[in-house]
């Protein structure tokens, strides 16, 4: 079975998803196959890398309200085995690292990227829009950081990744993350890991009958 995952790398309850989507997969027997698809929460440029708290603030209506958030999502995501640093965190816009994403895959590394993204922006207060930072990232998991600079600095995937976001405002997807399941059943949110094992073992059984006819 295909699972596509709508996701942004600097939204805190993609991470939380992902956490536990592997947690399910863990313990499912079934052949899965994981593919990383790109959204953004917000595709407006970044000028600078302010602290994101401060970004939440002017968003969500002062520092009380985001305050609130913030305490929330790290505590949910604590509960999940995630150390969330909201002090660290700096606002990016992650086109890039989704063609980061995109050129992982190819060396088989999209899941490996995707969580070295996750903590970059999330514990270690790394720009994750500034190329310079996304090549570094890219070394450090393995892959050739000079290439990935190169690629990063072409425009190498970015029609591609576009298309991809485009892709996800067709199917209607507005909230992060959503799973797709056998390419037609979405399971959105953060969902439970049990939750997710029933979707798996309940979308597994329909496209089996739906194969035996």
């Amino acid at each position: 079975m295909e699972i596509e995952i709508y996701a942004d790398v600097i939204c805190p309850w993609c991470y939380i998803g992902k956490r536990r989507l592997d947690a399910a997969l863990a313990t499912y027997p079934g052949e899965v196959t994981v593919r990383y698809r790109p959204f953004q929460l917000d595709p407006s440029p970044v000028p600078e890398p302010l602290p994101l708290v401060e970004a939440l603030a002017a968003k969500f209506g002062g520092p009380e309200r985001a305050r609130q958030m913030v305490d929330h999502v790290t505590q949910v995501a604590a509960s999940d085995g995630l150390q969330l640093d909201y002090g660290r965190a700096v606002i990016a816009n992650t086109f890039d690292a989704h063609r980061l994403v995109s050129y992982a895959s190819d060396h088989g590394r999209a899941a490996e990227m995707v969580e070295a993204l996750y903590q970059a922006h999330f514990t270690q207060g790394v720009d994750v829009g500034s190329r310079e930072a996304l090549a570094t990232i890219a070394g450090e998991i393995g892959l050739d950081a000079a290439d990935a600079r190169r690629f990063l600095d072409s425009d190498e995937r970015s029609a591609d990744v576009a298309a991809q976001l485009a892709t996800a405002r067709d199917l209607g997807i507005s909230s992060v993350p959503t799973f797709i399941l056998a390419g037609k059943y979405a399971v959105s949110g953060a969902q439970d890991t049990q939750t997710l094992l029933a979707a798996l073992t309940e979308v597994e059984q329909r496209e089996a009958a739906a194969h035996s006819h």
